[in-house]
């Protein structure tokens, strides 16, 4: 019997992993800390990988442990780096593995930027390395039989597995290997063939002829279906031609050893009629397996046992037992054993394998943690604004009433000591030239934000001009996905960090405007303290009031201003420096559940963390609105008791706009600051997000350069036009036949008449006289063309031999009918006359002209008419159809 069928190996050329999947573990997971770029792990990936899928692997189990480490390599990633259209843009090719293509064009192959087709296809590989290894196992050995029905069983149930997920993979399929159909085919043989070992592993083993019978007959069910969807139509022109003949053999050889397994339980039963019917119907079923096998398949030795036992069974039925032998079409079914079954796929496939990127988290904790950390920013930034906004509000109140400077200033010769600390203050943080040289840096930063958005969006509109201008071009045949459609979600967020640069742009003008009201004031808070106590006008209408109970309580209320200052500062504090660690507990969730409820876990966590601290600055805020009432309700009855006068109004308005300048100098140089922080972060969010831009643009521009690529091949490859009725004839070649003589023609023709003089030719006996063109079976030698220019084509050999029935060069073949003579085509030189009577041309040179030597054979003078020696020949004609044979 004939070997195993395999199945062949697909190819891949190589492709770069280093620098998209750097790229995004740089963009994505440097907010985490994660400062090992992996450029180690991910140069072995990429050896990994070209070991696996891009070479040419020996059919050995190393190969196949190359094939699952790469593949577990590629589910271990599939979580953590996302190979596919907007996210990380790798391309990967793929060729057909049962088309190889010819000399001159590559196989059929297709082309995805995901990692699911790049699975699909490794794992197409280990199912197809498997039926190899199977395959080369000698069936003679028992071990051998083992490891067969072992791979066989593992290829069957990858097929089977990429059978029901292709088409969630891959929508659009244009490799036949990877078609539903063709899948569930392959997984048929390679389960018929598992259940073929089990079959001849119980024959080795001399198991009981019935077990036997029914495991021959469950791998005759098996190779029936799997010859079944083998003649499905584009599944038949995919597969190797020897196939269907070596499953139909198979076929009626499994069911011819059913019957004759199952003959012998007949005899051991003692029903003699049976058992002959049944070595009848598997005589018929082993004729018809080496009919259908053909050449790829011996039965002689199960032919030979078979037609044995059906002669020794009849002879003694009709000479002992005289049993009635039945049809074949009444015998009772034989019964199945089908121990062949689809192995399901382990995870991981290989038992050593050691993930490279084992540190980084899952993309779906990552987003999940950068979900929680927006929620925490949500809550973090609403509770320090509340504590903000009230605390400024507190400020202005303080500050419309000109406190506490209006009960400190009750002597007016002197600069209130809350004044001078405020003063010390804004002179500690630089005064007017820290705030200057702040406003100064954010235009600077602006611009550089904008011109890095602006080239994103730069790139991103180039690359779709391009996708169009292509698509305008070749059409539906430009069949990749439109940009507008990949790049939507970038645009999209692309337009939320416009909106931000606008929204900031906005902001900055007011807090210039801000400025701009209080610069004078901050100016002179910025002086040395005598500066600021002479810009002070004098007054001392409140000195008698320094002991008053209502200047004692107002002082109090200030104590408790402070106070409630100094707990919001801690407040803050806290709210901001507060973490928990959400990587443990996200995880541990993916382990438990598969998914992660992120909004139920954040919010649970959220509420534990910020809860009390929350509680807090509600109280805060109750309490200040309880404050400020006693504070104005103080500074009224202050206000009334107190004596005043324009100097002491006047007085009070500058100490109430100095108390004002510092409050806003205070906010705005918090305000620039975050400003700055706001821009530099920014900036490393769009620096990221040019990155993906830059990354999508070259996989696109790789993909439309390789995509154009085909394109351009399959029009060159395609006829520029129809061919011609009539083809040249320098272009045919003769069929090959054994040369005959010409029919002699009774009358010179045209031709005859158009020969040269009698003188040119040779003389009558004598071999043609040499030529001193080339021999005609040297390539690239044609006969001239009249003095002018040969046509296109002309000296050009041909590269394939045509397919039979069909002319040279793609032209249809034509039927020459015999003519009297030959009448040389335009151009040609003129043959001298054939003489068949005359001695054969010398072998080294062969017959001129540009046909391949022959070895003639004359046969006798006697078979021909008799004729003058001396006399002209017709010209001849090596298109003429050969004469009837006689």
């Amino acid at each position: 019997m004939a070997a195993f069928l395999s199945v062949p190996s697909k190819f891949s050329p190589e492709v770069d992993l280093v620098r998209p999947l750097k790229n995004f573990i740089q963009n994505t997971y440097s907010s985490e800390g994660e400062r090992d770029d992996y450029a180690q792990q991910l140069g072995e990936l990429t050896k990994l990988r070209t070991s696996a899928v891009c070479r040419k692997l020996d059919k050995h189990a190393n190969s196949l442990d190359t094939l699952t480490r790469y593949y577990d390599q590629l589910e271990a990633i599939d979580g953590k780096l996302p190979i596919c259209e907007g996210q990380i843009s790798v391309n990967f090719s793929w060729i057909d593995a049962f088309d190889k293509g010819g000399l001159f064009t590559g196989g059929r192959k297709q082309t995805m930027p995901t990692a699911a087709f790049e699975r699909a296809c490794t794992l197409f590989n280990i199912g197809a390395m498997n039926s190899q290894i199977g395959s080369l196992q000698n069936p003679e050995d028992d071990d051998g039989l083992k490891i067969a029905a072992k791979h066989f069983q593992q290829a069957a149930g990858i097929f089977n597995h990429l059978k029901d997920t292709i088409v969630s993979i891959v929508q659009n399929i244009r490799t036949y290997d990877l078609h539903p159909d063709c899948l569930e085919a392959l997984s048929d043989i390679m389960l018929a063939q598992a259940q073929e070992s089990f079959m001849r592993k119980a024959r080795q083993d001399n198991m009981k002829n019935n077990v036997i019978a029914k495991l021959s007959h469950t791998a005759c069910d098996l190779y029936a279906e799997a010859l079944k969807h083998c003649q499905v139509p584009h599944v038949k022109e995919v597969i190797p031609k020897e196939w269907i003949p070596t499953l139909a053999g198979k076929q009626a050889y499994m069911q011819c050893l059913a019957e004759f397994y199952q003959s012998m339980v007949c005899k051991d039963k003692k029903s003699y009629g049976e058992e002959i019917a049944r070595l009848a119907h598997a005589l018929d079923l082993c004729k018809a397996a080496t009919t259908r096998a053909g050449q790829t398949m011996n039965f002689k030795d199960i032919l030979g046992k078979v037609q044995r036992a059906l002669e020794s069974a009849k002879k003694d039925n009709d000479f002992i037992y005289h049993d009635v032998v039945p049809k074949a079409e009444g015998l009772s079914a034989i019964g199945s054993a089908p121990l062949a079954k689809p192995t399901e796929i382990p995870r991981p496939m290989n038992a050593k394998f050691q993930d490279m990127f084992e540190k980084l988290i899952p993309l779906s904790v990552h987003n999940s943690m950068s979900a929680f950390e927006s929620r925490k920013v949500g809550i973090v930034s609403r509770e320090i604004g509340k504590l903000r906004e009230n605390t400024q509000l507190m400020n202005s109140v303080l500050s419309s009433l000109n406190l506490p400077a209006s009960i400190e200033d009750l002597g007016g010769d002197a600069v209130p000591a809350s004044l001078l600390e405020k003063s010390r203050e804004i002179q500690a943080k630089g005064g007017l030239q820290a705030i200057d040289k702040l406003f100064a840096d954010l235009p600077e930063l602006l611009q550089r934000n904008t011109e890095i958005l602006d080239e994103s969006f730069r790139q991103l509109d180039e690359e779709a001009k391009s996708d169009q201008e292509m698509r305008e071009r070749f059409k539906e045949r430009w069949s990749r996905l439109p940009s507008q459609q990949l790049t939507s979600t970038l645009r999209t967020e692309g337009g939320k960090y416009r909106a931000i640069l606008n929204n900031a742009t906005e902001a900055d003008g007011k807090v210039r405007e801000k400025y701009n009201s209080s610069r004078d004031h901050i100016a002179l808070l910025s002086n040395p303290e005598g500066q600021l106590a002479a810009a002070l006008p004098p007054s001392s209408a409140g000195a008698a009031l320094a002991k008053t109970p209502v200047v004692q309580e107002l002082r109090d209320l200030m104590k408790k201003v402070e106070a409630i200052k100094n707990e919001r500062e801690v407040m803050e504090s806290e709210i901001k420096n507060t973490s928990c660690d959400m990587r443990t507990k996200f995880l541990s969730a993916l382990a438990a559940d598969g998914v992660i409820n992120e909004e139920a876990i954040s919010n649970q966590n959220l509420d534990a963390m910020y809860g009390p601290l929350i509680h807090q600055v509600g109280d805060s805020l109750r309490r200040q609105e309880g404050l400020l009432n006693s504070v104005q309700d103080a500074n009224t009855r202050f206000s009334a008791a107190k004596q005043t006068n324009t100097s002491a109004q006047q007085r009070e308005d500058v100490q109430r706009n100095l108390a004002g300048a510092y409050d806003n100098y205070m906010e705005l140089t918090a305000n620039l600051q975050e400003g700055t922080k706001f821009y530099n972060d920014l900036t490393q969010l769009l620096v990221k997000f040019q990155c993906k831009v830059s990354d999508l643009c070259f996989a696109r521009r790789t993909e439309k350069e390789e995509l154009l690529r085909d394109l351009t091949q399959s029009i060159a490859n395609q006829p520029s036009g129809p061919p011609p009725t009539t083809p040249p004839h320098h272009t045919q070649v003769p069929p090959a036949r054994p040369p005959t003589l010409p029919q002699r023609s009774q009358q010179p023709s045209a031709a005859a008449s158009s020969a040269p003089p009698a003188s040119s030719a040779p003389p009558p006996g004598s071999a043609p006289p040499p030529s001193s063109a080339p021999p005609a079976s040297a390539p690239g030698y044609y006969p001239p063309y009249g003095g002018q220019a040969p046509p296109p084509n002309a000296g050009m050999p041909y590269q394939n031999p045509p397919p039979r029935g069909q002319a040279p060069g793609g032209y249809p073949t034509q039927q020459y009918q015999p003519m009297p003579s030959y009448a040389p085509y335009g151009g040609y030189a003129p043959m001298p006359a054939y003489n068949p009577y005359g001695n054969p041309p010398p072998q080294a040179q062969g017959p001129p002209g540009p046909y391949p030597q022959q070895q003639y054979q004359y046969p006798p003078q006697q078979g021909y008419p008799q004729q003058q020696y001396g006399q002209q020949q017709p010209a001849y004609n090596p298109y003429q159809q050969p004469p009837p044979r006689s």
